[in-house]
């Protein structure tokens, strides 16, 4: 099993130097993927919405600076988003930031990207929420085009591009990898069709699991992609919610972390992601002990999932 870590923000109470020696420290004992995720604003209950899932003051650095930092102070990891928003952003924005990101990095760069979930963020960044899947569909297909075409030409409905370049092109060119989050059937159909891999969260059942994966493959084949190519990642457990008691104890246990990365790798999955956020919400309040907690849950799953 590869091992991602989903990167604190709330490490930036430390400074920039605690931000680096957390990323070095992740580096350095052997994590894979170094992911951020992202939120550019969040909401407080209002009477005119839904309940937020979290809280509206969580700290939270934006996403695809804080992995330029993590350029420049790391030297191998693999860096990502876990996920990026798309549709909430312009996504030629987003392609040259991706592609710069990529170029300082020595080419280490992964996108994840979902849809978002919370219209009030939207509404905030003067996006429209109500057609983001159609928008998140458009972008998927012209992406890629700026990676690695010379000249750039697409009307989409939501995006058009006439006669454009850009450059430098990012090391990884048109395979620089895209991951798509999402539990739905429209998000398993994009894994299928544009994805290079499924980025899951909050998958403990099975059956579940087998209907996604079977979901993904048939979407991969009506695109006329091989389904083999498709890699599969989730979250071990997700930020816990507010008022969630017992979830913010799940990574104090470390026989559950393990328990749970097994029963994740038998269901066909080849890589987990570690929720560093959570760690610092089960105990490890400093990034000192985040990092000792972080050593011991990647030693604990590497032996027991060899």
């Amino acid at each position: 099993m590869k091992l991602s870590v989903e990167f604190p923000s709330i490490a930036y109470r430390e400074g920039p130097s605690g931000v680096t020696r957390l990323m070095q420290a992740i580096e350095r004992i052997g994590f894979d993927q170094l992911d951020v995720f992202d939120h550019v604003v969040m909401g407080y209950d209002h009477p005119s919405r839904e309940s937020s899932r979290y809280p509206a003051p969580m700290p939270i650095i934006e996403a695809l600076t804080t992995l330029s930092f993590a350029a420049a102070v790391t030297e191998r990891i693999g860096l990502g988003t876990e996920v990026l928003v798309l549709p909430q952003r312009s996504p030629v924005l987003v392609a040259k930031q991706v592609s710069s990101i990529d170029t300082l990095s020595g080419g280490r760069m992964r996108l994840g990207v979902g849809v978002g979930w919370q219209p009030s963020e939207f509404e905030a960044l003067g996006e429209d929420y109500s057609t983001r899947g159609r928008r998140m569909d458009e972008a998927l297909q012209f992406l890629r085009s700026w990676w690695h075409e010379a000249e750039i030409n697409y009307d989409t409905g939501q995006y058009r591009a006439v006669a454009m370049a850009m450059a430098p092109k990012p090391p990884q060119g048109a395979h620089l990898p895209i991951w798509i989050g999402g539990n739905s059937a429209p998000a398993f159909t994009r894994v299928g069709r544009y994805g290079d891999g499924w980025l899951a969260s909050q998958v403990s059942d099975a059956a579940f699991a087998r209907d996604a994966i079977e979901q993904i493959a048939d979407a991969a084949q009506l695109a006329g992609r091989d389904p083999a190519s498709i890699g599969l990642q989730s979250m071990i457990a997700p930020p816990p919610r507010s008022g969630d008691a017992s979830a913010k104890q799940f990574y104090a246990d470390h026989a559950a972390v393990v328990a749970r990365v097994a029963d994740l790798k038998a269901m066909g999955f080849q890589a987990a992601a570690i929720n560093a956020t959570a760690i610092f919400q089960a105990g490890a309040r400093s990034v000192d002990a985040m990092i000792d907690a972080l050593a011991a849950i990647h030693e604990k799953v590497t032996a027991a999932t060899k």
